[in-house]
């Protein structure tokens, strides 16, 4: 008789391998295989145990190499061969990373499966921008929006006129190809074009760009800086506080200190 397959939705954080939780990085070591993403940071994947299988599903922009049909099908068929499933999602799981769409397919197949959540990118990379997406004196509301949605679908659900006026901070993932459309639909509703804009290009990572402006010049900017995906578009007078709060880019980059810092403290998780 088979044993009973498991399916586990793992959110991995927003690139630094150590924001991963620990029921996230006991949940990898044990899997039979794992299924993961363009974004995964590769030292995760050598928390693999030895002999699991490991399947890329990964998926960027405009060049889509597993489509979430084939994804689906190989959680299901993996699973009800008795292997313990790990789904490596960049983030969180449930935010913007289709995980709801991988739990419905599941679901319905009848296969168990549990939910890991993670770090997003859309606290975490403003975090390590020195950007803190609520503060009391500066925001009491933030808004996550997707910058690219399902290209199927013939209207936005994004009601612009709302995010304009009625939420304090906004954050976009998946929208620095749109960064143009994005500012300029905020403005025309009455955002101001000079509202502190922030873009955080590999949050979390030691690769970490952050370029600051305004909604009326982000654009420009990150054009003139060249930043392509990843990156998190921030909107909002929270902005400001990266000129004080500003703490990673002050850190040693990789190679130095803080490699050896990071390294110590693998170690100490792996011999945990």
């Amino acid at each position: 008789m088979t044993a009973q397959g498991f399916v586990s939705l793992v959110g991995a954080g927003p690139g630094d391998v150590e924001l991963i939780t620990v029921k996230g990085l006991r949940r990898l070591r044990a899997a039979d295989v794992v299924v993961y993403d363009a974004l995964i940071n590769e030292e995760l994947l050598r928390e693999c145990r030895s002999g699991a299988e490991r399947i890329y599903a990964g998926k960027r922009a405009g060049a889509a190499r597993c489509s979430q049909e084939a994804i689906n099908a190989i959680l299901i068929d993996k699973a009800r061969a008795g292997l313990q499933v790990v789904r490596l999602k960049g983030g969180d799981p449930f935010v913007f990373g289709r995980g709801g769409e991988e739990a419905e397919a599941l679901q319905a197949a009848g296969v168990a499966w549990e939910v890991v959540p993670g770090v997003t990118s859309a606290i975490g990379a403003p975090a390590y921008a020195g950007i803190p997406v609520t503060h009391r004196a500066a925001a009491s509301s933030v808004a996550f929006i997707t910058g690219h949605e399902d290209p199927a679908r013939p209207e936005t659900r994004i009601d612009w006129g709302a995010l304009a006026q009625g939420i304090d901070t906004l954050v976009f993932l998946m929208g620095v190809g749109r960064l143009a459309v994005i500012a300029g639909e905020l403005i025309a509703h009455g955002r101001p074009g000079d509202t502190p804009t922030a873009v955080v290009h590999w949050g979390t990572m030691p690769e970490q760009v952050t370029i600051t402006g305004t909604l009326a010049t982000i654009a420009g900017d990150a054009a003139r800086a060249n930043l392509t995906t990843p990156a998190t578009l921030i909107v909002g007078e929270v902005v400001r506080l990266r000129e004080r709060l500003s703490w990673f880019d002050t850190l040693p980059r990789l190679g130095g200190r803080l490699a050896e810092e990071r390294g110590l403290a693998m170690y100490a998780i792996h011999e945990g």
